[in-house]
């Protein structure tokens, strides 16, 4: 995948909210979806993006989230947004993390060095950062969809 061509699906999603994200139910591809929204000023639908990492062969998982944030955020109430709302401590129950800083390309790296020669085809690695979790994914390939509201990542027909 050309690598402009990437960074700007990358850009798109800057200060957007990610929903989910985590492997598909066939294990080979990570999917991040993220809700898309504008001022409603401007005409522009919501809409619900899936990002597929295709051929991911690394995906690591970091929270974002400071340990003292932690500490305070152990009460499952903190897990459902009514129960949540009014303690101290990260509210999981929003159910979503905001983008920010947002997502970039990385610099060729080791990694992507060895699963290219490999496999024989190019590999990227990008860096996912929000508010709660950092993602490092190490794919070849990146698919930018659409998905119905409600979309449900692990229903399978």
């Amino acid at each position: 995948m050309d690598t402009d061509a990437l960074e700007q699906l990358l850009d798109e999603i800057f200060d957007h909210a990610v929903v989910h994200h985590g492997y598909t139910d066939y294990m080979r591809d990570y999917e991040v979806i993220v809700y898309m929204t504008a001022d409603p000023r401007s005409g522009v639908a919501p809409a619900y993006l899936r990002y597929l990492f295709r051929y991911c062969v690394e995906a690591r998982c970091e929270t974002s989230v400071q340990p003292e944030t932690w500490k305070v955020s152990l009460d499952d109430r903190l897990i459902v947004h009514e129960t949540g709302a009014d303690l101290d401590g990260y509210v999981w129950g929003v159910k979503w993390h905001c983008l920010y800083p947002g997502a970039r390309l990385l610099p060729g790296s080791a990694a992507t060095r060895r699963w290219s020669k490999a496999l024989g085809i190019e590999f990227h690695e990008v860096r996912i950062e929000t508010n709660a979790h950092n993602l490092n994914l190490v794919f070849s390939d990146l698919q930018v969809n659409q998905v119905p509201v409600g979309y449900a990542p692990f229903v399978t027909d």
